[in-house]
């Protein structure tokens, strides 16, 4: 019988192996065919480029490029390490540069010469930020989403944060659980500010939504989870954190909830969360993981913030309680994903650990994260520069151990708000990851991240914080940025070398969570106290970096960088003026004060001017991305009013939060606004009424850009 049988095993054996071999094939063309069509996108051709796939390192991503007889030849272990690998040789092979916003590609006829290899130390790579959702992308369409895919691809991000369309799964929930349309459609805000509703920081503020919406953020976030899973990435999904609707209290009154609070919004605007012992937690939770994935198919990563911010309502000395509570939390938002998708990992962002630090002592968050498994969980340690420059801290992953046996990624929060001022650390972005990965607690650091609040902005950091995602040491600054320059513009002598290396001993060597000017917050913030570092130094760094203008008027990512820096030194120089007008203002110098305005307002109109020809530095886009969101005039209005009111006003205690130094923005807003301030004798009661009127009204104010924005960046620093 095993005679007779032999064959026919050896028969099966051969086709599995033929089916393997095929699948593996299979899985390879996959790989290549999705890079070489973002290759493609990126660049404009795929000419004398060939892409093989090779086997990963460890279960690390890894890369092979060698150029030679004008053929690229790329392999790496997966889309994005072939894709780095080819954004990487742009870079160092062609001088070339790609943004979302702007580019200086300058390719040869044939491929030059080079040859590197590289692997991450890192199996994830996360990039995103909830609030990225609200500050940046609240209205992007899907040609603006398309490219900022590639954008994570070029710079090996796997791991992208996907949280569009929440709120459509949410309303299928929570009408299968008897609330109405509109009920659910109350609870949510405007489009802008989702990413707090996601979070619990506020409901129903600036909302509802409808059904056009939800339907159109269905069918945008299709495409988004299809390209990214195309291009190998695992998108992080959005799970139930716990928040519930008021009106299902009501229905419900037996539920038990906690209120929370936060940002200084009325209680209508607060959230309540669910007990956690409340058997509701599991139940929403499976529900809204099963209508996801009925809708978008299977996901791994589960984001859950609970708490972000907000402390919840508990005796702090009573610790025994406190704890038992968190530990209780911690195990009911776990089993309300895994009850949705037993293969769940729960994802949490870390920054409230950092940001309350005394609020989250090392017992609290040990006991929070006690009854989670360690393989269902990732913390991303999201802000990473901040305890150094803003809380004074040691870094969370530091005061909490590498977060107790948990999987954690490195990641910091370059931005806030979408502020356009430059501000970071190059050389801790340079250099503390590699810290993380020598510890003690490497074994279980999972990723590198960035988490920008708003991005379109200070792409020197994007650009380096990407790299550092393929390196397990420091990176060398001065050759760094000789490289930045010569892809970013073409071009790099001593003029350029000295006016950065200005930049990082000044706005690139500090960092500050409100880098603004005080006439963007009309008088100076008393709660959220503005700071840059733009001094004369910096001046003296934009005079050094125009006079690179006549090598440099082919790349458009030079012309961006010599209009904004500019611009970033006229806004300085109308800060001197307006702080002479405000100080002469108090002390009842009428006329004093008439004239520092009237100059602060000639220097701020040029900046706007200015600002006009830069690529992507204008009001009117923000107003146009929100308006395309619909065809109806009525709910193009309130999208426009639900953007700018973002970037204004916010709400709460967020006033001037988000600091846009846009075109159009200057002329129509930031000007009136300090007129109608110094018109009154600093009467700031006038200004609420003004600002919600022109947050209602459509926007019509186009700024005249100047014809040569390098000769205009010249002339101006000559004038003032």
């Amino acid at each position: 019988m095993k005679m007779k049988t032999m064959p026919h095993i050896l028969i099966l054996l051969a086709v599995l192996c033929a089916c393997m071999t095929g699948c593996r094939i299979s899985e390879e063309q996959q790989i290549t065919r999705a890079s070489e069509d973002a290759i493609a996108r990126w660049a404009g051709t795929t000419e004398n480029i060939r892409l093989s796939v090779m086997e990963k390192a460890d279960g690390k991503d890894r890369f092979a490029v060698e150029a030679s007889d004008g053929i690229l030849h790329i392999s790496g272990s997966s889309q994005s390490a072939i894709c780095y690998a080819f954004n990487l040789y742009l870079r160092e092979a062609c001088n070339s540069m790609v943004t979302c916003s702007g580019e200086h590609l300058d390719l040869p006829a044939e491929w030059p010469d080079y040859k590197k290899a590289g692997e991450s130390p890192y199996g994830l790579r996360y990039f995103l930020n909830v609030c990225t959702f609200g500050y940046t992308a609240p209205y992007w369409d899907w040609t603006r989403w398309e490219k900022e895919i590639d954008w994570m691809a070029m710079h090996g991000v796997n791991m992208p944060l996907a949280s569009v369309a929440s709120e459509a799964i949410a309303k299928r929930v929570w009408m299968k659980l008897g609330l109405t349309a509109e009920e659910a459609d109350n609870f949510f805000t405007g489009p802008a500010y989702l990413p707090w509703h996601r979070m619990g920081n506020i409901n129903s503020f600036d909302g509802p939504l409808d059904d056009e919406w939800h339907d159109s953020q269905i069918a945008l976030q299709h495409k988004i989870l299809d390209r990214m899973r195309q291009l190998g990435m695992e998108p992080v999904a959005p799970a139930f954190a716990g928040f519930i609707p008021p009106v299902f209290l009501e229905k419900h009154p037996e539920i038990k909830a906690n209120q929370l609070e936060w940002g200084g919004f009325d209680k209508e605007y607060n959230v309540c969360v669910l007990a956690p012992d409340s058997p509701w937690f599991e139940t929403v939770g499976k529900m809204f993981i099963e209508e996801w994935e009925a809708e978008f198919g299977k996901a791994t990563y589960w984001l859950s913030d609970s708490f972000n911010e907000m402390k919840l309502p508990v005796d702090e000395n009573n610790a025994e309680a406190k704890h038992e509570l968190l530990a209780q939390y911690g195990k009911a938002i776990y089993n309300s994903i895994k009850a949705g998708d037993p293969d769940a990992v729960w994802v949490t962002q870390g920054w409230t650990f950092g940001y309350q630090h005394d609020f989250w002592d090392k017992e609290s968050l040990e006991a929070l994260l006690s009854e989670v498994p360690d393989d269902k969980m990732i913390i991303v340690d999201l802000g990473n520069d901040y305890p150094k420059w803003v809380w004074h801290t040691e870094q969370t992953w530091k005061v909490h151990e590498g977060f107790y046996g948990k999987r954690w990624i490195f990641s910091y929060v370059p931005n806030f708000g979408g502020k356009t001022l430059p501000t970071g650390d190059l050389e801790m972005y340079a250099s503390a990851s590699s810290e993380a990965l020598a510890s003690d607690y490497g074994s279980t650091l999972a990723g590198f991240g960035s988490a920008p609040e708003g991005i379109d902005n200070n792409d020197v950091i994007y650009e380096l914080l990407a790299d550092m995602g393929w390196t397990s040491g420091k990176i060398d600054l001065d050759s760094w940025i000789t490289d930045y320059c010569m892809a970013r513009y073409g071009y790099c002598d001593s003029n350029m070398t000295e006016a950065w290396k200005i930049f990082r001993n000044t706005v690139y060597s500090s960092l500050y969570s409100y880098p603004r000017y005080t006439w963007q917050t009309v008088i100076p913030d008393k709660r959220r106290i503005s700071g840059h570092n733009i001094g004369d130094e910096f001046g003296h760094a934009v005079e050094l970096f125009l006079k690179c203008g006549a090598h440099c008027r082919n790349s458009g990512l030079y012309i961006d960088d010599a209009i904004e820096f500019t611009a970033f030194w006229l806004g300085e120089l109308a800060d001197r003026h307006y702080e002479k007008a405000l100080a002469a203002l108090s002390d009842g110098r009428h006329d004093e004060a008439g004239k520092e305005l009237a100059e602060t307002i000639s220097i701020l109109y040029g900046a706007d001017r200015l600002l006009a020809a830069h690529s992507d530095r204008n009001l009117g886009d923000w107003v146009s991305f929100a308006r395309m969101a619909s065809d109806d005039k009525g709910m193009q209005d309130r999208y426009e009013a639900d953007a700018k009111r973002l970037v204004t006003t916010w709400g709460g205690w967020q006033e001037d939060y988000s600091a846009r130094y846009w075109a159009g923005m200057i002329a129509d807003y930031y000007i009136p606004r300090l007129e109608l301030y110094f018109g009154t004798g600093g009467d700031a009661g006038r200004l609420d009424s003004w600002e919600e009127n022109w947050i209602c009204s459509p926007y019509t104010y186009e700024t005249e850009p100047f014809n040569d924005p390098l000769e205009a960046a010249e002339r101006l620093l000559n004038d003032f």
